[in-house]
């Protein structure tokens, strides 16, 4: 018997009052018990029972003594019973991090939605185009676009994304059309958070550096300025999608548009995946199979 277990021991019998009481409940003999309290005793120096014929009593020091070790393995059950919990179903903090527009219209609504069924569950959710580093700033889950480049992240598909190259009627008329994705170099085009657009090729997918005029981190900022005409844009469908059904926008090179582009919930690899992770992934897979974000355009800007 370890310290640890003549600990144990030492409260059950104080609990009890007999040492056959508590090495029944522990499921062990009388002569465990009573070997364990001596080394417990031995190695404190100080006696902690006074045993009879009939009963079992502490010490004065035994009594404090007591006291302390009741209260540490009651805390100790505690924090065993939260490892139980956070195992069995959603509780405590759950940090997550989203690209602005698509956090906002898509998945507030659904981690909403999944925060009301969980009521011992917190949330932060940081809604930003800077991509953060989820181990060293303390996130539980990102939601990310494209190509994972991260291997030390797992990688679970929420839904397909599409990009379009678009551009407005107005423009077009203006700047002609382009035939080839070499023609882009002629045009402006709006460059958003990344000045390389990835195109399909025959030979799969490549990026390219398109310059302009007109920059902007802001998905939204670059809608509108497509839709007013200044220049040429690459934008997933969930912007662009009301706009290219109602006219208002139009799409280019439709053989270079990066159809497979999807939407990723990312965490770290771990061996103990804890409920309020992998349960909020699989409800916004359900969701977003039921209801995808190309099926819910943006529509106006002001709304």
């Amino acid at each position: 018997m370890n310290r640890w277990e003549g600990i144990e021991a030492f409260v059950r019998v104080v609990r009890l009052g007999t040492l056959s009481a508590a090495a029944r409940e522990l499921g062990v003999s009388v002569s465990h018990i009573s070997r364990g309290i001596s080394r417990l005793e031995s190695t404190l120096g100080a006696q902690l029972l006074v045993r009879t014929t009939r009963s079992v009593r502490p010490t004065d020091v035994g009594r404090a003594y007591f006291e302390q070790c009741q209260a540490l393995l009651e805390g100790f059950a505690k924090a065993e019973q939260q490892v139980r919990d956070y195992q069995s179903e959603p509780v405590g903090l759950l940090r997550l991090s989203c690209g602005t527009v698509f956090g906002e219209r898509y998945v507030a609504p659904i981690v909403n939605d999944f925060m009301a069924q969980y009521p011992g569950l917190e949330l932060d959710l940081h809604l930003s185009n800077r991509p953060v580093d989820l181990v060293r700033d303390g996130y539980d889950l990102a939601i990310r676009m494209g190509m994972l480049r991260d291997s030390a992240l797992v990688g679970r598909r929420l839904c397909n994304r599409r990009e379009y190259i678009v551009a407005s009627a107005a423009y077009l008329q203006r700047e002609g059309i382009p035939d080839t994705v070499v023609d882009l170099i002629a045009h402006q085009c709006l460059i958003g958070s990344n000045e390389h657009w990835r195109i399909q090729t025959e030979e799969g997918v490549r990026e390219l550096r398109v310059r302009g005029r007109w920059r902007a981190n802001s998905g939204l900022a670059v809608l509108d300025a497509v839709l007013k005409g200044l220049g040429v844009a690459q934008l997933p469908d969930y912007y662009v999608a009301g706009y290219l059904q109602s006219g208002q926008l139009v799409a280019l090179l439709p053989h270079a548009e990066i159809r497979d582009a999807a939407v990723w919930a990312l965490y770290p690899r771990s061996r103990y995946l804890a409920p309020k992770v992998h349960l909020l992934v699989e409800f916004m897979q359900q969701r977003f199979a039921v209801q995808p974000p190309v099926s819910r355009p943006l529509g106006d800007l002001n709304s």
